[in-house]
This record gives C-alpha cells, sequence and structure tokens, in this order.
C-alpha cells in the first residue's frame, strides 16, 4: 500500500504526551496516528449493521416523555438546590 506524508499541527503538551505513549507501547507516532484514524475511518460490517438497527430502532412514546419527565425533573432539583 502505498504511503502519504501529512504535516498536521497540534499543541505542544499533546506532542510530547502522545510521544512518550507512543514510546511505551513501542511504536512510531507516526502508525500510532495512522492506527487511530483507522478505527475512526473504517467501519466493520458488523458495526455497521448495528448502526443501521439502531436508525430502525422506533423508541416507545412512553418512554420518551418517561425520559422528558425525569430530566425536567432533576433539572429542577439542580436549581433548586443552586446547581
Amino acid at each position: 500500500m502505498m504511503k502519504t506524508k501529512l504535516n498536521i499541527t497540534i499543541e505542544d503538551g499533546l506532542l510530547e504526551r502522545a510521544k512518550v505513549y507512543a514510546l511505551k507501547k513501542q511504536v512510531s507516532l507516526s502508525s500510532l496516528i495512522e492506527e487511530y484514524l483507522k478505527t475512526v475511518v473504517y467501519v466493520s460490517p458488523i458495526q455497521k449493521n448495528m448502526l443501521d438497527m439502531v436508525d430502525r430502532l422506533h423508541p416507545d412514546p412512553k418512554i420518551i416523555a418517561e425520559s422528558h419527565q425525569k430530566t425536567s425533573f432533576y433539572e429542577g432539583q439542580k436549581r433548586k438546590q443552586g446547581f
């Protein structure tokens, strides 16, 4: 597979921490970044099927309404307690 160079700009502290992490894992920083990008970009067939299933779900309106009631209750409690 052909490789291409990439220049990126990141915070100094992040770069140093990434270098230490790569050193501990005994991998190059380049391969660490490449492997991470693969996890973000590529979706396995199993993951795709699961995401498709979730997209097809139609939640019960009662469950949604109950969730909104709980959220409203807890938000009210936070305001009441000064949070």
